[in-house]
């Protein structure tokens, strides 16, 4: 099984990594990070739209929503 890499020595590998791959190593993160990120949003409006398919929540006007917030 393969062991996963504490923080510091992923680090000390990027370090390993020439500029340009280090570069590279970046942008791929970085376009993971977007996809995640894009899935938790997709998963949150889901479990949104079940939540008000079922009855839990309703609409409300911004005023409306405002005025239960403050209260």
């Amino acid at each position: 099984m393969e062991r996963a890499l504490a923080f510091g020595e992923v680090l000390e590998v990027v370090d390993t990594l020439s500029l340009e791959e280090q570069e590279m190593l970046t942008e791929v993160v970085h376009r993971r990070v977007i996809e995640r990120r894009r899935e938790e949003l997709a998963k949150d409006i889901q479990d949104a739209q079940r939540e008000f398919q079922a009855g839990h929540c309703h609409p409300m006007t911004p005023d409306e929503l405002m005025a239960e917030i403050l209260s």
